[in-house]
């Protein structure tokens, strides 16, 4: 117990606590800006089981915020980067990688295993199906969402509490990811550590965990705010009767004579229904290249941009496309509405 002596020493800690920490499992969704603070103090805390679930690799923009990563690791798995990462920090806990996306077909049965759930997400259908996974296995979960240099923290479901949908009943089609507008590293991790705060409150089953509340938080000005959630049983009635309600946007290209590539990975919102998208996901593409026509101009898009501009003067440097152009300001530039 030497490790854990300056936390042993707390009041409401203590051998026992300790104990329960050691006994207990915490599943975090997604590895990355959020997940990686969580994840090192979890298990520096010495959570007895973290479970990482993520399919994304490692890229460069990255490393300044998601600290369990190094330069030489772009390109590989989060999940077992970060697991491999974690295990050093401590050898005495059990460690659980799955490098999978969660999905309507799994989400339960991965939630079973686990006693918290924390979201290390940037999309709001994950979100919901989390949710919903977590009320029909029983399971609380901590949320936490970041804009630019703002976050939002809270947590669902737990000793019969509100659920997310509680607090958004109603769902918004666009997603505004870190990629397109930017983030303090200091801002996911704030919010990270703050989440594996809340586990460790359940866990211990000290201090006041921040359910029925949203917890607003503006990082340059350090000024907070706390809001109150009413509970929706209707909402948690929805879920416990329907089961996991997928949260599906479709959309339409505005203009259908041309031909499109959509690099982005397949949890990424909005989906476009349309025969004239190509979707190839920058992780595939090495292997899909050859989908790629090069007889007509193909306008290749992303959720803001960025990431088709780069695969477009890649393919032009390395394979020979002389077809290709980037859609700049990304998806919401072509479609629909």
């Amino acid at each position: 117990m030497m490790r854990y002596e300056r936390q042993i020493k707390l009041d409401g800690v203590g051998e026992e606590g300790q104990e329960k920490l050691q006994n207990s499992s915490v599943l975090i969704v997604g590895v990355g800006g959020l997940g990686c603070p969580a994840a090192q103090y979890l298990a520096g805390a010495g959570v007895g089981k973290i479970g990482l679930l993520d399919h994304d690799r490692v890229s460069r923009t990255n490393l300044h915020r998601q600290l369990l990563f190094e330069e030489g690791e772009v390109g590989k798995a989060k999940a077992t980067v970060a697991g491999e990462r974690l295990q050093k920090i401590n050898s005495e806990i059990e460690i659980e990688v799955f490098e999978q996306a969660l999905t309507v077909e799994n989400a339960e049965e991965y939630f079973e295993n686990f006693d918290i759930i924390i979201d290390g997400t940037d999309n709001f259908e994950t979100k919901y199906l989390i949710n919903d996974a977590c009320i029909l296995t029983g399971k609380p979960w901590v949320y936490a969402s970041i804009y630019k240099n703002e976050g939002q923290l809270s947590v669902f479901n737990f000793e019969n509490g509100p659920s997310y949908r509680c607090l958004f009943p109603k769902t918004t089609r666009q997603n505004i990811s870190c990629e397109a507008t930017g983030v303090l590293g200091v801002t996911a991790g704030m919010l990270g550590i703050m989440q594996a705060t809340e586990v460790l409150k359940m866990l211990l089953g000290i201090g006041n965990v921040f359910s029925g509340k949203l917890k607003l938080l503006q990082v340059l000005s350090g000024q907070e705010q706390h809001l109150t959630i009413a509970k929706r049983p209707e909402e948690i009635e929805k879920v416990l009767k329907n089961g996991i309600i997928p949260v599906k946007i479709n959309c339409r290209i505005s203009d259908e004579n041309k031909t499109y590539l959509d690099i982005r990975e397949i949890f990424e919102q909005p989906k476009i229904d349309s025969e004239k998208v190509i979707q190839i996901p920058l992780s595939s593409l090495d292997e899909r290249i050859w989908e790629i026509p090069k007889e007509e101009e193909v306008l290749v898009f992303c959720q803001s941009g960025k990431r088709s501009g780069k695969v477009v003067e890649l393919l032009q440097a390395e394979y020979g496309f002389e077809n290709l152009k980037n859609v700049e300001g990304g998806i919401e530039t072509i479609i629909d509405g």
